[in-house]
């Protein structure tokens, strides 16, 4: 690999980071305060500063939610926060919080309740990317758009929402899971408290497993901090298998082909730490009494003030100080730490115990889990009498938290990681910094920390008499504490934030060489609303580009003239053939009514319905706010044969829509461009997708196990390019929607699989290809943003349904249209459920009563505030 080099030709990369749950802010960070505020946040605040210092990296982009609930800081509401400010000569622009609207508003949403909303976040998110590619597009890249040179998503929630704006834009993707959904369903399972329709109904598990899934589906590279992670949690997904990604590996060294699989690469690169504000190791020489001495004031006054907050607890705090810091969540595992400890007479009569568990006001009003682990601990205390030897304080800051570590060090104490699995342990090198030695779990990341800083021991969490034995042979023998210390001294600096970023640049070039070149560009969007009549147009500024040899420069000549003379520039243009020329061009619409209601008859047969809902739409939004200024689009899982079939004896012809998408989205035509399959879309959509490789394979991998060869065909009619349909013999079983993709992930194939024609039928596309993403393709391309998007759907539909009714576009659901869908082949037994995808109340979401007239739409539009194409809500 070649490692990045600031001695390289001049970079001015845009990066973009997505941290989506928690509390995010640069400063005075509220660590610990919920489940969803931890080292994650700190995490990706700090490698959000370390790039924009990097050289040639120009900006860095933290995007995270914007909170305006009165139950949290103001703070978390401001749009934009600085994080970095670059020197004059640095040029670069620096790093920055962008916070994005996503949800309620009036309320503060765990990360186990905001799957609804993800694609809410994901239409904001590509808005600020497409505007922020425009501008630093005109700054350093002579207008041409300056895309992202990667997108990192960390954790499930924005793993997922890094995979879809990098299939929308077509850039890398980089994922970072911190913690994995497989691993804490299996600890939790381990545990023996929950069953498994309890940890899914409160985790959300199977709907956060999925997003993972989805994250390695589209990942370029997945970011590990050790090897464990990579063997032991991430070798638990459908979509990775460590030695299946050797031998394609191999096999694309050596230019064979790898006939359509592919696996995301897994990459080992420990979490940096800033060590610019650790001082030189404080002496441990003197006796810690004449430091905290009641008569020595002076001193006392000069300590630090969360020292004596912690000393208060203890009848002699003069011991060493065995030291927890995490927040109060059951898998930090901080009730057996207390267990080991209560049960272990030697470690009492040795030491102390502190417990720095977050901040807190009122045990009551926490989250359930908090509040759990919290009473927990003071039962523990109160069952073996450990007052007096355990401190346990309410409140902290993060900037106290190097005290405590000085504290402990002081004391001659050891820090302890009792996590059930800990990803990859940041604390651990924070304690290390400040001279102390340690004790941490062993499954996860600790266990390649110690193997480079040598400074203490690791345990089985589960073990509680195995981590009162490593605390007792620290505490207890000098001789090993001062060594660990040393260790931890000397081999720190191995985690920098420097160090991380050259490795993490390197790795991003190396992969970013496989992956397609990016085709979108933006489209200029006008100033004004331009009509399709020309007579109509009063305003003869506006600049026209008409493609041909005629120029014309109206500078002299009066309104009248200029008129008459650009009519006849269009008029020339026209072909010889005696087809009408086509004015529109996209980018001059200011809004799209998007129809993808899923008609069809018990057979799969298109009905009679689907012709009046197209004809209905389009009358009711001639009404509203005028043809010229509406685009229409046909989103649908039909082929374009099909369609065209359709809409033969229907009043709406083909040169009425501006898009059609068709084949679940696998493929785009525009009907003003004669037709013609948008290549571009094609390219764009490409992205890991087998071709030829799967076509057989599917129909063998769709049927139940005891189905019938003839169960499943190939519907040679229907297929396309990027899409493969089959059509399924009446009455069969097959697999399910996830039960046939985790087939194929299993087989390092990532594909989109939809049932549509009521179940009579089966599609698969690319990855990326399907309705919901060619509107953000059309997004971009067209300039039209997501929010001047109105989709008319049924009450039910094709199994990627659930995928149109969420985000920022209007979603106007008519009861009744839709007889039968093909929802049954979409989640199953252990699975998640449609409330875990869509949100139970938006107000983007409208609903018409089983009526379908124009009149009926018209009232639904206007009900959501679409009256005026410039009073859009």
């Amino acid at each position: 690999m070649k490692l990045w080099s600031d001695d390289e030709k001049p970079r001015q990369l845009y990066i973009v980071l997505i941290s989506m749950h928690g509390l995010v802010r640069g400063e005075n960070m509220e660590l610990g305060r919920d489940s969803d505020t931890g080292g994650q946040v700190k995490y990706v605040v700090e490698l959000a500063r370390a790039l924009a210092n990097t050289k040639g990296v120009y900006r860095v982009d933290l995007l995270t939610r914007q909170i305006t609930s009165p139950e949290v800081d103001c703070s978390y509401g401001e749009p934009i926060e600085m994080l970095s400010c670059p020197s004059d000569d640095s040029g670069c622009c620096g790093a920055y919080i962008i916070r994005i609207p996503c949800g309620p508003q009036d309320r503060y949403i765990p990360k186990e309740s905001l799957w609804p909303w993800i694609p809410e976040f994901v239409d904001g998110a590509l808005n600020h990317i497409v505007n922020m590619a425009r501008a630093l597009g005109e700054q350093v890249n002579g207008g041409k758009p300056t895309w992202p040179y990667v997108i990192h998503g960390h954790y499930a929630d924005a793993g997922e929402v890094a995979a879809l704006l990098s299939g929308a834009l077509n850039v890398p993707m980089v994922l970072t899971g911190h913690s994995l959904g497989r691993n804490k369903f299996e600890q939790l399972l381990k545990q023996g408290r929950h069953s498994k329709e309890h940890i899914n109904a409160t985790y959300k598990i199977m709907r956060r497993i999925e997003a993972e899934e989805m994250g390695l589906d589209a990942a370029e590279m997945v970011v590990t901090s050790t090897r464990q992670e990579i063997e032991e949690q991430w070798g638990l997904y459908d979509g990775f298998d460590i030695k299946l990604e050797r031998k394609l590996r191999v096999r694309r060294r050596r230019g064979v082909s790898c006939l359509g699989r592919c696996m995301p690469r897994m990459v080992v690169i420990p979490p940096g730490m800033d060590f610019s504000y650790v001082t030189a190791a404080d002496s441990l020489e003197g006796d810690l009494k004449s430091l905290i001495d009641s008569d020595r004031n002076q001193n006392k006054r000069s300590l630090p003030p969360i020292w004596s907050e912690i000393m208060r607890f203890f009848t002699n705090p003069h011991k060493p100080t065995i030291l927890a810091l995490s927040r109060p969540d059951p898998k930090k595992n901080v009730t057996t730490l207390l267990k080991a400890f209560g049960e272990c007479q030697p470690l009492r009569e040795l030491a102390n115990l502190t417990l720095i568990l977050g901040n807190r006001d009122d045990i009551g009003e926490m989250s359930d889990s908090s509040s759990s682990v919290l009473t927990n601990v003071l039962k523990l205390i109160d069952k073996y009498d450990l007052y007096g030897q355990v401190a346990y304080p309410k409140h902290h800051k993060q900037s106290d938290v190097p005290d405590i570590y000085r504290l402990a060090a002081k004391t001659k104490g050891v820090f302890i990681n009792p996590a059930l699995v800990e990803p990859f342990g940041l604390t651990l090198i924070e304690a290390a910094a400040y001279g102390l030695p340690v004790v941490a779990t062993k499954n996860g990341g600790p266990v390649d920390i110690l193997k480079v800083l040598h400074n203490g021991l690791l345990v089985d969490p589960h073990d509680q008499k195995a981590i009162a034995d490593a605390l007792l042979k620290l505490v207890a023998d000098k001789n090993l504490w001062t060594e660990c210390r040393k260790n931890g001294l000397k081999n720190i600096h191995s985690f920098s934030w420097p160090e991380h970023c050259r490795n993490y640049l390197s790795h991003i070039e190396q992969c970013r060489n496989r992956h397609p070149t990016t085709r979108l560009e933006i489209k200029p969007i006008p100033d004004e609303p331009m009509s399709e009549s020309l007579k109509e147009m009063e305003d003869l500024s506006l600049r026209f580009s008409i493609e041909g040899d005629y120029k014309l420069n109206g500078g002299e000549l009066d309104a009248t003239n200029k008129q008459k003379k650009l009519i006849e520039a269009i008029t020339q243009m026209a072909p010889s053939n005696g087809k009408a020329s086509v004015t529109y061009t996209p980018g001059r619409r200011q809004m799209l009514f998007v129809i993808a209601t899923d008609c069809y008859s018990f057979n799969g047969q298109t009905t009679e319905t689907f012709q009046e809902i197209i004809k209905n739409v389009m009358k009711a939004g001639g009404q509203s706010l005028g043809v010229d200024r509406i685009g229409f689009v046909l989103a649908t899982s039909s082929s374009l044969q099909e369609i065209m079939e359709a809409l033969r004896c229907c009043e709406v012809k083909m040169e009425d829509f501006d898009a059609i998408i068709c084949n679940s989205g696998g493929d785009m035509y525009y009907p003003w461009r004669d037709m013609v399959v948008d290549v571009d879309y094609e390219a764009h959509v490409d992205y890991r997708w087998p071709g030829e490789n799967v076509r057989s394979m599917v129909m063998r991998l769709a049927r139940a196990e005891d189905g019938a060869e003839d169960d499943i065909k190939e519907y040679i009619k229907a297929s396309s390019s990027r899409c493969f349909s089959y059509s399924i013999k009446p009455g069969v079983k097959t697999r399910k929607v996830y039960e046939l993709r985790q087939r194929l992930r299993m087989r390092g194939l990532r594909c989109n699989t939809v049932y549509t024609h009521a179940a009579s039928r089966l599609n698969v596309t690319p990855i990326f290809a399907s309705r919901t993403q060619a509107l953000r393709y059309l997004s971009v391309r067209w300039g039209i943003d997501l929010s001047k998007m109105v989709v008319f759907v049924g009450g039910r539909g094709d199994t990627d349904y659930e995928d149109l009714l969420a985000g920022l576009h209007k979603t106007i659901i008519i009861r009744g249209l839709v007889e039968y869908g093909s929802e049954k082949l979409l989640h199953s037994a252990e699975s998640f459920k449609r409330e875990d995808v869509v949100p139970q109340e938006s107000s983007n979401i409208s609903f018409v009563e089983e009526k379908y007239e124009a009149a009926d739409i018209s009232a639904a539009l206007a009900a959501m505030g679409i009256k005026n194409i410039r009073n859009i809500k």
